[in-house]
């Protein structure tokens, strides 16, 4: 049996977006920037995708930015509002302990240029306190960067909340809403937030291609020099068949969003349930308040890695963590951050389902996986000092 578990890793593309990019290939294939028919034809289609996303987002068209993905807009809009704080004299930039590292390497080469870079801790069911944040942003901060949902928990964060704090303090606000967006409802204005980066290929879309929303007003430079493309604000030419593609996946998921969180939601329920039988073991995250579909657990006495390589070889394709950083030996620096140990933190399993999946995927994995965990155990000399007590379990 095969099973797909890994969506937060990327999705399959939808028959939507793969008949928009062949036929949006096959016919528009001019430049958007050229004047002639072909082009101009194209520039048309460009247009209407990019009022279509605004359409989804609550936005307003000049707002829509096209780039090559989610790490691109999270980085555009960092920088952008870091450095036009400089000009101010703000130099303190706010985010949180378990962000996308996408930011938070972008946040790390900033400090190297003298930014003061604070990362709020975030409480044991990973989600942010709100009156931390409060506590933390003041007059002096160039931008707040809190993400919608969490790449390896799923959790949901106050980003209205901390949005509305910032307003308050006259502070740019951004949100890395990669894993969010096609899977929960997000509106631009009701969130309040100055820039939000997506990523097609997290809601059925091709890879490669992202957006970058920045409000109107908002401080924008561009990180890729060269033409005028994206109104100056991002050089290179569009493509238009990724975008036509990205468009149409969007408002497919967006469509089936209220069918298909109900499904991962009780799909989520029964994983969860069941894992939780197997001893010493805990899911990381908060029970309600996370992305439909997302499972993350901790189990005691075994390595991530071998436990994702086994589980593959039974069909079941899951992750560890963030995909990003499926090649470091290093625990996960969310998992650290909500509390678990080192030796914890490696034990760890993510399943994130998709709108394809089924009880009899889920049947399976709930059969395959605390097979595979006490096999591993049954090898383990950490299991056998546990059990023999000369450790004490953690979990």
């Amino acid at each position: 049996m095969f099973v797909y578990a890994d969506h937060a890793a990327t999705t399959r593309i939808s028959p939507e977006a793969l008949a928009a990019y062949t036929a949006t290939a096959e016919e528009f294939y001019g430049n958007p920037s050229s004047l002639h028919s072909a082009g101009q034809r194209a520039k048309e289609i460009l247009d209407d995708c990019r009022a279509r996303i605004a359409k989804v987002l609550n936005a307003d068209a000049r707002e829509i930015i096209f780039t090559s993905g989610g790490s691109e807009a999270d980085n555009q809009a960092i920088r952008s509002a870091a450095y036009a704080g400089l000009k101010k004299g703000k130099r303190k930039l706010i985010s949180t302990a378990i962000e996308h590292h996408a930011v938070l390497h972008t946040l790390k080469k900033l400090e190297k240029e003298g930014f003061e870079v604070v990362l709020l801790p975030v409480q044991p069911n990973g989600i942010l306190d709100v009156e931390t944040a409060r506590a933390a942003i003041d007059e002096d901060c160039a931008l707040v960067s809190v993400m919608l949902a969490n790449n390896e928990i799923g959790t949901l964060q106050p980003v209205e909340e901390v949005a509305a704090l910032c307003k308050e303090r006259g502070v740019p606000f951004h949100t890395d809403a990669v894993q969010a967006v096609g899977h929960i409802p997000v509106d631009v204005r009701a969130i309040g937030c100055d820039y939000l980066a997506l990523s097609a290929h997290k809601f059925c879309g091709p890879k490669g291609v992202g957006v970058l929303y920045a409000r109107r007003g908002a401080p924008l430079s561009p990180l890729i020099e060269g033409g005028a493309q994206e109104r100056g604000k991002r050089a290179g030419t569009e493509d238009l068949p990724a975008i036509a593609a990205m468009t149409a996946a969007l408002e497919a998921s967006v469509a089936d969003m209220g069918r298909a969180s109900a499904v991962l939601k009780k799909l989520q329920d029964k994983l969860i349930d069941g894992l939780s039988r197997i001893p010493h073991c805990a899911l990381n995250g908060d029970r309600e308040r996370r992305l439909p579909g997302n499972i993350s657990f901790c189990f005691e006495g075994i390595e991530g890695e071998s436990l994702l390589l086994l589980l593959d070889e039974k069909g079941i394709c899951a992750s560890s963590g963030s995909a990003c950083t499926s090649g470091s030996l290093d625990p996960s620096h969310v998992l650290l951050a909500i509390g678990r140990v080192h030796d914890v933190a490696h034990g760890s399993l993510r399943l994130t389902l998709g709108a394809e999946n089924t009880e009899a995927d889920a049947d399976y994995m709930l059969e395959a996986i605390p097979e595979v965990v006490s096999y591993l155990r049954n090898m383990s000399p950490v299991w056998r000092d546990l059990q023999e007590g000369k450790r004490q379990y953690l979990l």
